[in-house]
């Protein structure tokens, strides 16, 4: 079995600035990602599509390139296409790939598996043709494909920059339905000076806003009452906005509302977590440094609270160099010393997002669904199941499984767990601290009995 000084888990701006920090340090680094390339979400596939679509997805894509160089450097190996299911104390890191089970041990793991979009329940999401908008993303990435006749439903600026990109790849929007109100918005204005550091984020909401509005996109703001409709499969998008009902024909629904943090690797370790009232979510308890309550193991980018790309960059950086202080590689001193800039510059990158937090919060009609509304996909379990285990005396959401099997489908949860939190704990009377999420145990990702039947001899070389 490989063993290294430190395991990265994600390999997205934090977990490739990490280990480019890292190996600069003298650290031996394994950094395993379930992608066939670098660049996490974000930077997907920028080495490939910076060519043919750098254009359409913008500068700020591009500069991926410049982290997914530094894995080539020595001390560097990247385990592409590794999907983690379980982090044992010690640390033995157990993944499949290529159809096969391996292992590797670390003396360090820093986890950077990023964030995952919050899911938007409304009526009718689960037709085909509905997606989410980072789906869109995806394929605009890796295919160069876009959906045609789409319209963007929700709130946050990732709307803004999908819909830009849709206009650069002359597929634009039908519309943009957005649930953010003017009382959002004002209540952000508190937020301004912080907002003013992170002038450049500001600037570029602009610049995409003029673009949609010169590619006539209509745009429709304080959307309620959201509804996806039809017999099949997705024809229309139905919504209140102003006073007035709308109903706009389309061929695709992309969803978004914000992401949240990935917690179920950081949870099967047992790392604390709390709930973010800014963020309306989970997040686990890190320190300055990305440390976390479980010794040895430490967490960096989106995985440990929504920043961003260049935050979860400056992020990884900085773990990569507590890590290596206490492996004695560098002193305490030279740690601290080449820290002090990278925590300057994720200070600036993340002083705008409490506006935007306030700005943009999550769409509340689908955080608190209406009764009919499938909120666990894969068990296709209701709002309304959920809030009749609650009159059965179900408190959280490890009953909620005993009850209905919510949480125990393929996703095991990373798409309902905090939909069925906020149900219980508004029908409980509760908060989502006391109601607690799911669980979560190895195999955090499902693996096949035939790939452990494959897992290599424990003596060979993992890497290979």
């Amino acid at each position: 079995m490989q063993q290294y000084d430190l395991a990265i888990i994600g390999a997205g701006p934090a977990g490739m600035a990490a280990a480019a920090e890292a190996a600069q340090t003298g650290l031996s680094v394994t950094l395993l990602d379930e992608q066939n390339r670098p660049g996490g979400q974000i930077y997907r596939d920028v080495d490939r599509a910076a060519g043919p679509r750098g254009a359409i997805l913008g500068q700020e894509y591009l500069h991926g390139a410049t982290l997914t160089a530094g894995l080539g450097q020595s001390g560097v190996s990247h385990l592409s296409g590794a999907v983690v299911w379980a982090i044992e104390d010690g640390f033995r890191i157990s993944f499949t790939r290529h159809g096969r089970a391996g292992q590797v041990e670390a003396e360090r793991v820093i986890l950077a598996t990023g964030a995952l979009e919050r899911p938007m329940p409304v009526s009718g999401w689960t037709l085909p043709g509905v997606m989410t908008a980072g789906a869109a993303q995806i394929l605009l990435k890796q295919s160069g494909v876009l959906p045609r006749r789409a319209v963007l439903t929700g709130s946050g600026p990732l709307l803004y920059l999908i819909a830009a990109q849709m206009v650069r790849a002359d597929t634009p929007p039908l519309a943009l339905v957005e649930t953010q109100t003017a009382a959002s918005l004002m209540a952000s204005t508190r937020h301004l000076p912080g907002a003013l550091r992170g002038w450049r984020y500001l600037a570029k909401g602009l610049k995409m806003l003029a673009e949609i509005k010169r590619a006539d996109v209509p745009r429709f703001t304080g959307a309620a009452n959201i509804a996806v409709t039809g017999s099949t499969r997705a024809e229309a998008v139905s919504f209140r906005s102003k006073g007035q009902e709308h109903s706009i024909a389309c061929d695709t629904v992309l969803l978004h509302h914000g992401v949240v943090p990935n917690t179920q690797a950081a949870r099967s370790i047992g790392v604390p977590h709390a709930w973010s009232e800014a963020q309306q979510c989970f997040v686990p308890e890190t320190g300055t440094w990305g440390e976390t309550g479980k010794d040895g193991v430490l967490i960096a980018g989106d995985g440990a609270g929504i920043g961003g790309a260049m935050a979860a960059e400056f992020a990884g950086r900085i773990a990569a160099l507590k890590a290596a202080e206490e492996l004695g590689r560098i002193t305490a001193q030279e740690r601290d010393r080449r820290a002090a800039p990278l925590f300057s510059q994720r200070s600036r990158e993340t002083a705008v997002r409490p506006f935007l937090d306030a700005a943009y919060p999550p769409y509340s009609g689908a955080l608190r669904p209406a009764d009919s509304t499938i909120v666990c996909r894969c068990e296709e379990v209701t709002a309304g199941d959920i809030r009749s285990y609650a009159k059965l005396g179900c408190l959280g959401p490890n009953q909620a499984k005993a009850f209905g099997r919510a949480g125990m489908g393929p996703c095991q949860g990373r798409y309902c767990g905090l939909t069925v939190t906020a149900l219980l704990a508004e029908a409980n009377g509760q908060t989502p601290d006391e109601t607690g999420y799911y669980r979560i145990r190895p195999p955090i990702k499902p693996v096949t009995l035939g790939e452990l039947a494959a897992m290599e001899d424990p003596s060979a070389n993992a890497a290979e």
